[in-house]
């Protein structure tokens, strides 16, 4: 038997295996206690989860907002004996100075303006730039091929689906109007060619435009391209995007005009040329915007088979007729 003493000093008896009044509590204690501690693991694992996900959409979002460029290798002289001129101009909003070339053609007042595609700069290799920028000379037109901002390497800037590449390309636009085009044909690849379609928007000094794989920067497209390399759920990685372009970029996909864009009856005359097997801009798109043109000299060519941007690589012949039948075809129409 166990002797205790109550809070007056009396002992008591207590039998064998009888506990003492504060186990309980102490054992009660001790068991909240590890309850939060594992509760508090819990959640710094499941925290360190949450920021790992996030940090991967941001990261993705700067690469996708600095593309790495290959510097130039080449001028239109050494690769097709072009007379040509450096050249530098600002973008129609003066954000910053451009650089490019203009390779004159004598007493012409045709002008063809290249719109290079992400990724790439004014020679853009793959296409190949330099074809046809002969091709277009051959035709008696001056041409314009200039770096987008994200393309310089003296002065680089972010990439931002066309908000910024548009007043780029507004800029060269008005290049060639200062410098005697009478007519202004756009030629863009890519998402050269979605800008195109966003400068189209505000200018009345375009007469044309050929848009080679068009890529518009919306939800859709960006997802579609996120998928070919990493499988993220499209819930919520398109809503952590869209929240992490703005604060890297300072360009949110609100701010690019896509909706307007799929929506555009241009009032000039529009050539799409697009692949059924473009992995990158599904050809869906280029149908939906070729569709919504009334202008009678606009087109489409959908390529059963072919690639982003290797259309004129893979069906060279073919590529030159339709883009001849429709120069053909606008200057028929800027005759009358």
């Amino acid at each position: 038997m166990d002797l205790a003493t109550t809070h007056t000093g009396t002992p008591v008896s207590r039998m064998p295996g009888e506990h003492k009044p504060n186990a309980a509590p102490k054992l009660s204690l001790r068991m909240i206690r590890v309850k939060h501690i594992i509760v508090a693991l819990l959640l710094s694992v499941f925290f360190f989860f949450v920021f790992c996900f996030i940090a991967l959409h941001g990261y993705i979002a700067w690469v996708l907002s600095n593309p790495t460029v290959a510097p130039l290798y080449s001028n239109p002289s050494m690769a097709k004996g072009l007379d040509y001129e450096d050249i530098t101009f600002p973008a129609l909003d003066g954000s910053r100075m451009m650089q490019g070339w203009y390779i004159p053609s004598k007493g012409s007042s045709k002008t063809i303006v290249f719109s290079h595609g992400y990724g790439a700069n004014r020679e853009e290799t793959w296409v190949p730039m330099y074809d046809l920028a002969h091709y277009a000379h051959s035709l008696n037109f001056n041409v314009v091929m200039f770096d987008y901002g994200f393309a310089s390497k003296t002065n680089k800037d972010i990439a931002t689906g066309g908000k910024k590449e548009s007043q780029q390309l507004l800029g060269a636009i008005r290049y060639a109007k200062e410098h005697g085009a009478k007519e202004i044909v756009v030629w863009g690849f890519s998402m050269g060619a979605g800008t195109a379609l966003q400068a189209g928007l505000v200018t009345k000094d375009v007469d044309a435009m050929i848009l080679d794989s068009t890529f518009l920067l919306e939800p859709d497209t960006l997802y579609h391209n996120i998928k070919q390399n990493i499988d993220l759920p499209r819930q919520p990685s398109l809503e952590i995007m869209e929240l992490l372009f703005p604060v890297l970029n300072g360009t949110g996909l609100n701010q690019i005009p896509y909706t307007k864009v799929k929506a555009e009856d241009y009032p000039f005359p529009t050539l799409f040329l697009h692949g059924t097997n473009d992995d990158k801009a599904p050809y869906p798109i280029a149908e939906e915007l070729a569709a919504n043109q009334s202008n009678p000299y606009s087109d489409s060519w959908i390529v059963k088979g072919s690639h982003h941007e290797l259309l004129f690589r893979e069906h060279p012949r073919e590529y030159l007729r339709r883009v001849s039948a429709f120069l053909g075809n606008v200057q028929l129409a800027k005759a009358r």
